[in-house]
């Protein structure tokens, strides 16, 4: 009896750690996305300032492919529609479906990378690198920078396919599933500004 009591009486009490651990742990990770939104609103600010000083350069019309970009933007809207499909079914306890959706998830996302860096290579190739002007040196940093970033998304998730292969859906390792989740959505967030702002401004 003094055993079960004593179970009884300790279990509630590790949920309710647990649970304030996690509340603190997104707490802090909505600390870091917002640092992280201050860094791009100085790399939009920059851009603004900047986007116009061609040095005799190329301009955006000449340079962007927008049926291109177009195709790159689709990678990473839809990869942000199936990871927030990997959320309900890790919510619903569904392993299989997590797994098959991270899968789905990452290649999107590789798919993006990929054409990112096919762009940046067309650029530096044709001459069009980042010291060639105030305007290309602004749009490789806050483009390249989010290319960073969805890449260290990529390691990130390829962790988390590992964590949930191995240990399943438990709570802490769905807890790093939601702030991943909040992570790869912040990120689409921020390409849509940039497809706005750099590359639709840019052609017209």
């Amino acid at each position: 009896m003094t055993t079960d009591a004593s179970t009884i009486g300790t279990a509630p009490s590790e949920e309710v750690a647990y649970s304030d651990t996690v509340s603190i742990q997104t707490f802090g990770f909505w600390i870091y996305l917002m640092s992280d939104l201050i860094l791009f609103s100085t790399f939009f600010a920059t851009f603004a300032v900047l986007g116009h000083n061609y040095a005799g350069g190329p301009t955006g019309k000449e340079l962007f492919d927008l049926p291109y970009l177009l195709g790159e933007t689709l990678f990473l809207l839809f990869s942000s529609f199936t990871c927030g499909l990997v959320m309900l079914a890790g919510r619903d306890g569904k392993k299989k479906r997590v797994l098959i959706g991270l899968a789905v998830t990452f290649l999107l996302g590789l798919g993006f990378v990929s054409m990112e860096i096919n762009e940046f290579h067309g650029l530096i190739a044709a001459g069009h690198g980042p010291d060639k002007s105030a305007f290309l040196s602004s749009f490789f940093t806050l483009v390249g920078t989010h290319g960073a970033h969805v890449t260290f998304g990529l390691i990130w998730m390829a962790v988390m396919i590992g964590q949930v292969a191995v240990k399943g859906l438990t709570s802490p390792v769905q807890s790093r599933l939601m702030r991943l989740s909040m992570f790869w959505h912040f990120l689409d967030i921020i390409w849509i500004g940039i497809f706005s702002i750099v590359y639709l401004v840019g052609v017209v």
